[in-house]
């Protein structure tokens, strides 16, 4: 059977454990078929980014319109996108259409603390999301206000609703929540929250990637948003645990996309 076609545009992870890379593995990991556009090049590992260069948007514009021009593509998702100017083209293909089941994951710092992109690009995409992704720094971002706790969490769900995606998820892998993992879905006028137990490990780096990429998959397979979001949270889990006992780099290392250590 032909596997459905996922697109991810994003920077390259030198390191392999997010963006481009995370976004590839987590589409074969569940079974599609990937395909990627690079918007930025980094020089990263597990303990931090050393360098970004930001691709010219043509060069963007140029490899979404070769992709598009000859696969089906069911779900997009998006994650680093670096310049204002590579937002527009992007934002530009979506509101043409062409960006079906549009998953924004809205990649401003990366774990290590480097910033990787500025407010003003993701806002130009979010009235485009069917899902978007933030974890707290970044909806604190988006926001203009703090979101350390559940609380500030469903808050800021409902303000980054209203002004576009359809669908908002606030990820919550920092806050504390009595030993759980909180993640705050808001959508249709419902805010829904989605716990799991907290997997002790230092090896986180790429879950936003890897989320976003399980929803974009579980909506190009015919998910509800609501399953899809709890579907992935599911998925990040396991590979979560899976590479908590793995020596993969001194810092934050990659999480089990293909379950190895099940």
């Amino acid at each position: 059977m032909t596997p459905p076609v996922l697109l991810t545009i994003a920077g390259s992870d030198s390191g392999g454990g997010a963006g481009i890379q995370a976004d590839l593995k987590v589409f074969a990991a569940l079974g599609t078929y990937g395909t990627s556009v690079v918007t930025a090049v980094t020089a990263q590992n597990t303990r931090g980014v050393d360098a970004v260069l930001p691709l010219p948007p043509r060069t963007v514009t140029e490899q979404l319109d070769s992709v598009l021009a000859d696969f089906q593509v069911r779900a997009v998702k998006t994650g680093m996108l670096g310049t204002p100017a590579i937002a527009d083209a992007v934002a530009g293909a979506a509101k043409a259409g062409r960006l079906p089941h549009l998953v924004v994951d809205p990649v401003l710092v990366a774990t290590s603390g480097h910033r990787l992109g500025v407010v003003g690009s993701v806002e130009r995409l979010l009235p485009y999301a069917e899902v978007a992704t933030p974890n707290c720094a970044e909806a604190a971002a988006l926001t203009g206000r703090p979101v350390t706790t559940v609380e500030e969490m469903v808050a800021a769900a409902e303000a980054l609703a209203a002004g576009g995606p359809a669908h908002v998820v606030v990820t919550g892998g920092d806050v504390d929540a009595a030993g759980e993992s909180v993640d705050v879905l808001h959508g249709g006028g419902t805010t829904t929250l989605l716990r799991a137990p907290r997997v002790d490990t230092r090896h986180n780096h790429g879950t936003g990637c890897s989320f976003s990429a399980a929803v974009a998959v579980r909506l190009a397979l015919g998910d509800p948003v609501p399953v899809a979001v709890t579907t992935a949270k599911e998925y990040v889990t396991r590979a979560l645990t899976g590479a908590r006992d793995w020596e993969l780099g001194a810092g934050s290392g990659p999480l089990d996309h293909f379950g190895w250590s099940a």
